[in-house]
């Protein structure tokens, strides 16, 4: 089993250590498990505070059931980061199919390959399980809680999914709550009764009269952050409970009472630290000695974990911790009241503590929390291709965006630059023009994070990846790259690869070949997996054109190697070596294994976009010809269509447009069969993933950006071409031909 591309917190796949202290919730867990005909999925949904995370972390120590445990954070509303957390948890409670993480590794569909998969492990466990999401309200991606609900479609009999949350998740499950399977909780289940309240304020160190108990009890509806920060602040006082009249069952009297009963109480450096750190989340004595710049944090935290639950422990060794959502959100509060311009600094320092140990990802979190745009754009530079190359491609978009958003990239051409080169491969185009334009009107001073001296050498790669002024122009911008270009650049293997394309399509098709050959070498050698398939499959293409089909047989039999072996099935590249694999296959005689290849690279063709406008129309082109082969007019006609559309877009692609040409002319001769498989469209195929989900087809629209009715079109017309009257006949059917 390959392990993920990033590294896992342990923290998020436990439930949190257990705490002296804590209201035994006996009578809930038995409501949450019953000795039979569990529901297969629980929503528990209330503020912070009300205990949510107690009672399923009591639930979990006391069940004989194994629990599978992610807690959520905002980072996980990257699809790939969320499912590998969800494998890895489901992967430790039951037997996981390796090609669960393969997919992973290999960036394919979520809809369409990896949330199936999983569906079908937790369909098929021997052994009931409880699922649990914590703080769910945390994601905000349609995908990541698309990816929810389906699995929870896949929740068996004596198994449970458990989905915890500030509110209602917005999760389309309705079809579950109508036929009766979820059980829903909230703050009127959780609300502690007189007996759980006097309990919570004896262990707090309060001892009241019954009376007391249950004036207070009545006043903070039962909310246990309430009482026991009533508690807190009773201790503090030294006064005893005076002001229960004025509590109330929300957060209002956190402000209005607690402030000035608890925190103005406490020793002048206690409210120091507690207010100062609240910045934090996780932290760690080293951290916090770092962020206040002061000595001796990890004593303080051991003594807060002694005394005070809203201290919560995040491991079993009490080295890192995390405050309470609610106590950390009044104690932010106050930090903002009483010391403003300390906060943009202590987020500093914590990124310079993430910075120096590598923590990219975390040191980003808190740049951009300080508002630091320079600083997140230099972060980002520095991890961008580490994390796209981790599969992390969600949460790369999401920086960049944010960048965008906050106009860092009008006045910074190196980020600006790097998202006008990396939008062509995520196929979005419009994109890709408009940061183009800006990285070319921003400046840069200095070198590059990749150690490049001058940023004209990312702006020549940005202009060569999209191709917008033609091949000539590609080729000039090919060579001043590579020219300039820091050797040991993550960019220097891809900038070599497009250097040899422009000379391709320029027409110096030998010496493009021999750089082919050279660059595969040198990639292979450091381990750039994805230049070495595309390498191989171009000169794979280049043979084909000259006859050579036992050369492309051998190359292509190469780049297939690579692919499996660098679990590189799913990505947008490999589809040109799909197509060089059908040609060769229809040219021995082997039509079912062309139809194989085709099949994979019809998966993969509507990611290829004109973006990338001279790769996609090579493969569409060399698509055609295996169609040919094939005699499938059909399906050569819809690969030329597609072409012709690219070219109307970039019609200077070199080459290219006399192939096309050419193509044109021998389909003409053919007869055109009735629309089948080989004809599905790009806007069909980037459906047909979603079809094989829960969404209706006015949900599949919004994700979609396509209206209800267009949807329906596109659907009805991928039933006609797969031969099929239904949704679920089209999703069979689809997984047969491998389109799936």
């Amino acid at each position: 089993m390959r392990a993920p591309a990033f590294e896992l917190l342990e923290s998020k796949l436990r439930p949190p250590p257990g705490r002296a202290g804590a209201v035994p919730r006996s009578q809930l867990i038995d409501l949450l498990e019953p000795e039979s005909s569990a529901v297969p999925v629980i929503f528990i949904s209330a503020g912070p505070g009300w205990g949510k995370t107690t009672l399923l972390t009591q639930w979990a120590a006391r069940s004989q059931r194994p629990f599978a445990w992610v807690s959520i954070d905002a980072n996980d509303n990257d699809p790939i980061v969320l499912m590998t957390y969800i494998a890895t948890a489901l992967g430790r409670v039951s037997s996981l199919d390796s090609s669960v993480f393969e997919a992973l590794s290999a960036g394919a569909s979520i809809e369409g390959t990896v949330v199936p998969r999983l569906g079908m492990t937790l369909a098929t466990m021997d052994e009931a399980v409880v699922f649990v999401f914590d703080d769910l309200h945390l994601l905000d991606s349609r995908p990541c809680l698309d990816a929810i609900a389906a699995l929870a479609m896949h929740v068996t009999a004596g198994s449970q999914m458990v989905l915890s949350a500030r509110g209602r998740p917005a999760l389309p499950l309705g079809a579950l709550r109508a036929r009766g399977l979820t059980l829903e909780m909230g703050p009127d289940e959780l609300r502690l009764d007189e007996t759980e309240a006097h309990q919570l304020l004896s262990a707090a160190g309060l001892d009241l009269a019954d009376r007391e108990v249950a004036e207070l009890t009545e006043h903070t509806e039962g909310w246990s952050a309430g009482l026991y920060l009533a508690a807190l602040a009773a201790k503090a006082s030294g006064a005893g409970v005076t002001s229960a009249t004025s509590f109330r069952g929300d957060d209002r009297f956190v402000a209005d009472y607690l402030v000035p009963e608890l925190l103005s109480r406490l020793p002048r450096e206690e409210l120091r630290f507690l207010t100062r750190t609240a910045v934090l989340e996780p932290m760690s004595g080293p951290l916090c000695d770092a962020v206040l710049e002061e000595r001796n944090s990890a004593a303080m935290l051991d003594s807060l974990a002694g005394s005070n639950l809203f201290l919560v422990p995040l491991d079993r060794t009490g080295e890192w911790y995390r405050y309470h959502h609610l106590f950390r959100e009044l104690l932010r509060s106050e930090l903002e009241r009483l010391e403003p311009d300390l906060v943009t600094r202590l987020l500093a320092r914590a990124a310079d503590w993430f910075e120096a140990r590598g923590q990219m990802e975390t040191a980003i979190g808190y740049a951009q929390a300080a508002g630091d745009l320079d600083r997140v754009a230099r972060l980002v530079g520095r991890s961008c291709l580490a994390t796209y190359q981790s599969g992390r491609a969600a949460t790369l978009e999401r920086w960049i965006d944010w960048l965008d958003g906050h106009g860092a990239l009008e006045r910074d051409a190196s980020v600006a630059a790097l998202a006008g080169i990396l939008a062509p491969v995520w196929g979005r185009a419009a994109e890709a023009e408009r940061w183009g334009d800006l990285a070319e009107r921003a400046s840069y001073e200095g070198t590059l994070p990749d150690g490049t001296p001058s940023i004209d050498a990312w702006l020549a790669l940005m202009r060569v990846m999209s191709c917008r002024s033609g091949a000539a122009s590609m080729r000039a911008d090919a060579e001043l790259a590579v020219a300039t270009l820091a050797r040991g650049s993550l960019f220097w293997p891809n900038a070599r690869v497009m250097h040899a394309i422009a000379l391709w399509l320029t027409g110096a098709v030998d010496q493009a070949d021999d750089l082919f050959a050279e660059v595969a070498e040198e990639a292979e050698e450091v381990g750039a997996a994805n230049a070495v398939s595309v390498c191989l499959a171009e000169r794979g293409a280049i043979a084909l054109g000259r006859g050579g089909w036992v050369q492309a047989e051998e190359l292509a039999d190469r780049a297939f190697r690579v692919i499996r072996h660098s679990f590189l099935e799913e990505y947008p590249t490999s589809s040109l070596v799909y197509a060089v694999g059908a040609r060769v296959a229809a040219h021995r005689g082997d039509p079912h294994g062309a139809q194989v290849f085709l099949a994979r690279a019809q998966r993969l063709r509507s990611r290829l976009t004109y973006a990338l406008p001279y790769y996609a129309v090579q493969t569409r082109l060399e698509l055609a010809r295996a169609f040919l082969a094939l005699a499938d007019g059909g399906g050569a006609a819809t690969m030329l269509r597609e072409t012709e559309a690219i070219l109307r877009r970039r019609p200077d692609l070199g080459t290219l447009p006399a192939e096309v040409s050419e193509l044109r002319d021998s389909l003409n001769t053919m007869q055109v069969q009735a629309p089948g498989v080989s004809t599905l469209t790009e806007a069909e195929l980037r459906l047909l993933p979603h079809l094989a989900t829960h969404l209706s087809f006015r949900e599949i629209g919004e994700r979609l950006f396509l209206s209800r009715h267009t949807v329906k079109s596109h659907a009805m017309a991928i039933y006609r071409k797969l031969n099929v009257a239904s949704r679920n006949a089209a999703v069979e059917r689809a997984r047969e031909l491998g389109l799936l």
